[in-house]
């Protein structure tokens, strides 16, 4: 993207956060690599430190070098980069500091030769979401008068609940409207996320069996093996419930369910996942108590490493009741997918780290002629979304020799495993799109709000029901609730291999015990689910 296509000043408040350092600077760095960075750009930081435009072009160097998928040094390209950056130390909730960013941002129009377009990047808590806005309001910094634009862009918590998103929803909408607000969801930027909906739509040999008459079951696994680490503050209030499973899992859930887009055009695309979000089936708070699982990591090993439980972490109460753990059972009632069973798990302190998605179809009927030649396994589609980027499709074929045994075999496409391939990553596609005006893979106000809609009243069991914690141990495959969930179904989940790609058939065919919460022997499907009007 160079010449004027994308041309803005892009006001990262809260520039010396971690955020900033670890995603956006190293991202910026990629497009500017990559050759797609506007010629016609640059870059004001803003935050309370003290500190220089000299100082803070030295973090970013430092930043980069650690966080950036490409190498950075002092000379070549270097320079002429650091040159677009400029930094202004003001306390966000006081006025004067605008006046002096608006002086700021004409000069630099005049230098870079923009004409008023801008992109106010929130990388800040959201207490401070609403006193940026109505001082930006009051400087008069976001008009949006033709033929000039300005963008916000801004991080999730969206709230707490459904009224304090709506609260929130009023205070930006103040001042900007909602096509240009950019409400960050970082998994809609990553690859794989990205190519679910042409995996779908582009091969005729999965979108005529996408529905309920071919697929018994799906499972979205959004694992980690880290703890809450410095998050603590913001943790003890959110929990997985809210910090994961209200945007980045019910994300993914939609993209996998949506049915056809008009056209992969951003409205066309989001029009399709808030129809997925309408036909979620509420849940009763008898079924919130039979069909969702929560827990919280205890003391454990993670890479034969002693960790600390939940509650003995920095900033936790030592009674804490905050969730680390969440898996649960959950329906679309859609033509396409009614009786299908989404099963969603995320946690932290897991034993592997990884995010993949298993499309598991219906197990064929049995045959007599089969019986004598081994059991035969589901077929299986799974899509790797990190840290490995890839699809997997698990088959069932003869195996070599001069038997007749049925042997299920593996199908890989890894994206990332090359060694001179270096995927983008997911913040360089969400800022480049930005600055193109293309929210396709931005998460829209309906989505948010009906996505809260589906989680308070969970939260509101919850608050009201007893739990005993830590009920799992860091390390394992969470609380035995969860391999329960699926074992009363006749089911299991299937293993998350992570990182590992060299091993992948040894990870699925010697996949752990029912106590890990693994899939062991490949079971059939769900209990009852070879009908005689199954399909072929």
């Amino acid at each position: 993207m160079t010449g004027q296509n994308g041309a803005c000043i892009l006001v990262i408040f809260g520039a010396t956060g971690d955020l900033a350092r670890r995603k956006l600077y190293p991202a910026l760095y990629a497009l500017y690599r990559d050759g797609v960075l506007p010629d016609r750009f640059a870059v004001v930081g803003v935050a309370r430190r003290e500190k220089t435009a000299e100082g803070f072009r030295r973090d970013i160097f430092q930043a980069i070098q650690q966080h950036s998928r490409f190498k950075v040094e002092a000379g070549g390209e270097w320079p002429a980069f650091a040159r677009r950056f400029y930094y202004l130390p003001f306390n966000l909730r006081e006025g004067s500091g605008y006046a002096t960013l608006k002086k700021l941002l004409a000069e630099l129009d005049g230098t870079y030769n923009v004409p008023g377009n801008r992109i106010f990047y929130l990388a800040v808590a959201p207490e401070n979401f609403a006193p940026v806005i109505d001082n930006l309001a009051v400087a008069g910094l976001a008009d949006n008068e033709p033929p000039s634009w300005q963008r916000l862009m801004l991080e999730k918590p969206l709230g707490y609940d459904l009224a304090s998103a709506e609260t929130l929803n009023r205070q930006i909408r103040r001042l900007f409207a909602e096509e240009h607000i950019y409400r960050i969801d970082h998994y809609l930027g990553k690859e794989m996320i990205q190519n679910i909906t042409v995996l779908r739509l582009a091969n005729a040999f999965f979108e005529p069996v996408w529905n309920r008459n071919y697929i018994d079951n799906i499972q979205i696994n959004l694992v980690e093996t880290v703890g809450v680490g410095e998050r603590s503050a913001y943790y003890e209030k959110a929990g997985a419930l809210r910090d994961m499973v209200q945007n980045h899992m019910l994300q993914l859930l939609t993209l996998i369910a949506m049915e056809h887009p008009a056209g992969l055009e951003s409205a066309a695309v989001r029009d399709e996942k808030v129809k997925v979000l309408r036909s979620l089936r509420p849940l009763t708070e008898k079924q919130v108590l039979k069909d969702v699982v929560r827990g919280q990591y205890g003391a454990g090993r993670i890479d034969g490493q002693k960790v600390i439980g939940y509650r003995e972490e920095a900033g936790v109460d030592p009674a804490s009741d905050t969730e680390t753990f969440v898996a649960a059972k959950v329906f679309i009632d859609n033509f396409r997918w009614a009786g299908v069973p989404f099963y969603l798990r995320t946690g932290k302190r897991l034993a592997v780290k990884g995010t993949e998605i298993f499309i598991q179809f219906r197990s064929l009927p049995e045959i007599n002629y089969f019986k004598d030649y081994g059991v035969l396994t589901p077929n299986m589609l799974v899509i790797r979304v990190h840290p490995l980027e890839g699809v997997h499709l698990q088959l069932n074929v003869k195996k070599p020799g001069t038997g007749n045994l049925i042997i299920p075999i593996t199908m890989d496409f890894c994206q990332n495993c090359g060694m001179d391939l270096n995927s983008p990553e997911a913040y360089e596609r969400l800022l480049y799109d930005a600055m193109r005006g293309d929210p396709a893979l931005f998460t829209g106000w309906d989505e948010v709000a009906l996505a809260w809609r589906f989680i308070d009243p969970i939260a509101a069991v919850w608050a009201q029901s007893d739990v005993l914690f830590p009920n799992y141990v860091a390390g394992s495959w969470g609380p035995v609730a969860a391999a329960d969930l699926l074992l009363r179904d006749g089911l299991r989940w299937w293993p998350v291999c992570g990182g590992r790609q060299a091993d992948l058939p040894d990870c699925w065919l010697n996949a752990g015990t029912p106590a890990d919460g693994f899939y062991p022997g490949f079971m059939k499907g769900r209990a009852g689910a070879e009908t005689a009007d199954q399909p072929h």
